[in-house]
């Protein structure tokens, strides 16, 4: 199906909802559970929507690494190492995807999803560790941190939505990573998964350019004041963003399942 035109109603529904998406990516992750949506309650075809979505948050994703790494919370060496450990896990996931069906997508969310917020409700210093300046990573931070790179690079692949979210609950419960430096390695993770599947989706002709990039500025300004916001008050807002992110995905693959 060939889409060219782009109605006026389109850019009304979608860019405040990147902005508000990139505002709170920048900050706890997650801004592909709002930004996606905002395609889909707009008209835009499954498929358009999901290729302009990866335009318009890779734009506003590469502002957020960007402050992320001017304020030092990116290590070069890591997230190199993750980079390469999500692209793999990323492509084992794209292949599963081929073979396993919708239905069961909604089912794994539903037990994923509930656990998530059920640990972040009972573990109130879930994404509050003790932040050291000590440069030194030990071997079990580093090697936990691959891990969940290739395991949420098949998650990527495999459905998607909610990486950046599981990527740093995961950093910082299970590899025990500074919350500032999980932050910016998210970052430089969902970056690289964002513009691998822009190519994909431009090379397929699914991509409305004009309202991307409309949206994609919009996207670019939520992502700097969220990174901003990140870097004058630190993470308390981003604890309570999660839930509430969880909570929509939850309910939003609830009613998909129950549709």
């Amino acid at each position: 199906m060939k889409r060219d035109g782009v109605m006026l109603t389109e850019f009304l529904i979608v860019c405040p909802l990147v902005f508000l998406a990139g505002f709170v990516d920048a900050i706890g992750g997650g801004g592909g559970l709002i930004s996606l949506p905002a395609y889909l309650m707009a008209g835009i075809p499954p498929h358009f929507a999901v290729g302009t979505n990866k335009l318009s948050s890779a734009m506003g994703t590469t502002i957020a690494t960007l402050e992320f790494a001017r304020s030092g919370y990116i290590r070069i060496k890591l997230a190199f190492f993750s980079v390469i450990a999500a692209i793999i896990g990323s492509s084992l996931g794209a292949n599963l995807a081929l073979h396993i069906s919708e239905y069961y997508f909604r089912i794994i969310l539903l037990v994923v999803l509930p656990l998530t917020a059920l640990y972040l409700l009972l573990n109130r210093h879930a994404l509050n560790p003790k932040m050291t300046e000590s440069n030194h990573l030990s071997t079990s931070q580093v090697v936990a941190t691959l891990l969940i790179s290739v395991s949420l690079g098949v998650w990527d692949g495999f459905y998607g939505p909610g990486t950046g979210t599981f990527l740093i609950l995961t950093l910082v419960g299970i590899a025990h990573l500074p919350l500032n430096l999980a932050a910016g390695n998210t970052k430089v993770i969902n970056l690289t998964t964002n513009v691998t599947a822009l190519v994909v989706f431009l090379m397929n002709g699914k991509v409305m350019i004009l309202l991307g990039l409309t949206a994609g500025i919009f996207s670019i300004i939520g992502n700097f004041l969220g990174a901003s916001y990140y870097k004058k008050f630190g993470s308390a807002i981003a604890r309570p963003i999660i839930i509430v992110v969880l909570v929509i995905f939850f309910v939003k693959t609830v009613w998909e399942f129950l549709d």
